[in-house]
């Protein structure tokens, strides 16, 4: 016989901001993809250019359309197909704002060793996304 489990508070609020976090993201996603399709927010590389870059390599078609690189999606949401890269962001920010979400528990216990965990593992995902140490 299975023993009887207690799901734990930080369980449930993890879960909590990761079913919100993932809806919220995926929304985003399906309302920026509708705007660009449908013609609502201007294009950066306009839609009936695209079948003549699709057989570009990512280096040769970053040259053909002057694309900028890195972080600089974020000054072109204006534009359909850049904005559809906040839903993605949302989603890959999902475990960050789950174990943000659960610190204030953890510092409620005093629960020291999960605390530096939590902050430690926020540091290495924010620090993998910035892109410093290089691709």
């Amino acid at each position: 016989m299975e023993p009887d489990r207690q799901t734990s508070s930080e369980q449930l609020t993890y879960a909590a901001v990761l079913h919100w976090s993932t809806i919220a993201g995926f929304i985003v996603l399906i309302v920026t993809f509708v705007a660009y399709t449908l013609g609502w927010l201007p294009s950066y590389v306009a839609l009936e250019r695209l079948p003549q870059l699709w057989g570009l390599s990512a280096t040769e078609y970053l040259k053909a359309t002057s694309t900028p690189t890195g972080w600089s999606w974020l000054f072109m949401m204006g534009k359909g197909d850049f904005a559809s890269q906040l839903g993605i962001a949302i989603l890959s920010g999902c475990s960050i704002a789950c174990i943000a979400a659960i610190i204030p528990a953890y510092a409620k216990t005093r629960n020291i060793v999960y605390i530096v965990i939590c902050i430690l593992e926020i540091a290495v995902l924010l620090l993998s996304a910035s892109g410093i140490f290089g691709h």
